[in-house]
């Protein structure tokens, strides 16, 4: 049977945000236990008093990953380099039986050019080539039989080194995504390996998405 503080974890839960201000205590309990009669009483169907809904946000123990635990601060002060990479475009394009012979064509002329940006993922239905703008035309000759989903011109790579461990450190990512969010920031893209995390933004906000990694680091 779903409690009071059943109801109070599964929102939090769902509101990170809300969960951090609640572990940081700069969050007024007494007016935030208002806000949440509603729709707690809605899930159980019932009545519930805000002074029982205070009573769980006082006991609610969130994770120790969203606060600022020893291990997750000494992994943010070892992150290594930011790049940044500008003038690309993303391609995005229909899965099929001759994609990866066309790929590979284009991945022969990238490879007499190792100054050139290029990121490739392939989903379940699509996949992502991400090239400098330079090669436009050339994956445009080479895909021109493919389906074209999506084409995106005008953007911008921010990669970050993670230190060796950071796969085994839950709550990594969320301390930039949070960030980012908090700035506005759009997301185009997110690529990712073992120990680099980038992120493509639209010209217009690489500036901006900069200062808020740096800001993550700092």
């Amino acid at each position: 049977m779903k409690t009071v503080s059943n109801c109070v974890e599964d929102i939090l839960i769902s509101q990170p945000y809300l969960e951090e201000a609640l572990s940081r205590n700069i969050i007024n309990f007494s007016a935030l236990a208002i806000e949440l009669v509603e729709p707690i009483s809605d899930m159980l169907k019932k009545e519930v008093k805000p002074g029982a809904i205070m009573m769980a946000l006082r006991r609610y123990n969130p994770p120790a990953t969203l606060g600022n635990s020893i291990k997750m601060k000494r992994v943010i002060q070892n992150l290594g380099d930011i790049t940044v990479r500008s003038n690309l475009t993303d391609f995005t394009v229909k899965n099929s039986a001759t994609l990866i012979d066309n790929h590979a064509k284009i991945l022969e002329r990238i490879n007499k050019e190792d100054k050139l940006f290029y990121a490739f993922t392939r989903g379940i239905h699509e996949s992502n080539i991400v090239v400098s703008n330079s090669l436009n035309d050339f994956v445009k000759q080479h895909l021109k039989n493919e389906t074209f989903i999506a084409v995106q011109e005008n953007l911008s790579a921010i990669s970050i080194n993670l230190p060796q461990d950071n796969s085994k450190i839950a709550g990594l990512y969320y301390h930039f995504f949070k960030r980012l969010a908090w700035e506005g920031i759009v997301l185009y893209e997110v690529l990712s390996t073992t120990n680099e995390f980038t992120i493509l933004v639209e010209d217009e906000f690489v500036d901006k998405a900069f200062t808020a990694i740096k800001k993550v680091k700092s």
